[in-house]
């Protein structure tokens, strides 16, 4: 199992962690955001997988932001599944701490 986390960028939740095996995504967490659903999205989409999660998610936008929490869900899952086949990926967090 490969833990990422992913900063999210014109959302009101601030960070998103998961967990994937292999290509099937577990344990999706948002911090931050619309409480309810944010807890409901995760209990929907465990078991998905980074393909399926794109596919539905990616057009999803919220008022005028031009993206969504679920938008960056989307992209979180991406970064995470080129995370865990680079070990020299630097997640947005990292590259906060090398600064």
């Amino acid at each position: 199992m490969f833990h990422f986390d992913y900063i999210t960028e014109g959302t009101c939740s601030k960070l998103i962690s998961l967990d994937l095996d292999g290509e099937i995504v577990h344990n999706i967490a948002f911090m931050g955001g619309c409480d309810g659903n944010l807890k409901t999205i995760p209990l929907l989409l465990d078991g998905w997988t980074v393909d399926q999660i794109e596919e539905k998610l990616s057009p999803i936008v919220c008022g005028r932001r031009g993206t969504s929490c679920s938008a960056q869900l989307a992209k979180a899952v991406r970064a995470g599944l080129i995370a865990s086949k680079d070990p020299n990926y630097k997640s947005p967090l990292e590259e906060e701490d090398d600064e």
